[in-house]
């Protein structure tokens, strides 16, 4: 599958509203409560709108054949503060479930991995629900294991976080 990547626009808020409300409905079905879900999926479009500016330099669209399949943010500086400055961040990658399991999330990940090299990072780090084991396989097989770092988020029920990291 050939895929492209690029920094998003203004115009690709909507679709990428609609990739990520998407991709939490199957990937987060059993993990995050389904009201949280609905509730954050009614107030995506108007985020995409404030986040996605002519000045964006983070977020990406991947996309196929024209068609925005899914999203990505890759952040030269780790919002950690036990991180050095040579570590990126990859801070989130949807795809659209109708494009799961296609080798789009690998093509991504290499994405990212040369966008962290050419602003001269060794590492990359990611969060990712403890619970998400299908993205944690997904990870590991991405080169990517636990660094030991947790965090937990209360969104209607309390959710452990682990930090995965991957040298470039």
């Amino acid at each position: 599958m050939k895929i492209s990547i690029r920094l998003a626009v203004p115009s690709d808020a909507p679709d990428m509203a609609e990739v990520l409300m998407r991709s939490w409905e199957v990937a987060y079905r059993d993990i995050i409560p389904a009201e949280y879900i609905r509730e954050k999926s009614a107030t995506r479009h108007d985020s995409f709108k404030r986040i996605i500016t002519d000045e964006n330099s983070t977020q990406y669209v991947i996309q196929t054949d024209g068609k925005t399949v899914g999203i990505m943010g890759i952040n030269p500086t780790p919002h950690d503060d036990d991180l050095d400055d040579d570590i990126a961040e990859l801070e989130s990658i949807y795809l659209h479930p109708d494009w799961y399991r296609q080798g789009i999330g690998s093509q991504a990940m290499d994405f990212a991995y040369e966008v962290a090299r050419r602003a001269g990072k060794t590492a990359i780090v990611l969060w990712v629900f403890a619970g998400n084991t299908n993205s944690i396989k997904f990870y590991e097989k991405c080169g990517f294991s636990a660094d030991g770092k947790t965090k937990t988020y209360d969104i209607g029920k309390v959710m452990d976080c682990i930090r995965m990291r991957r040298g470039l």
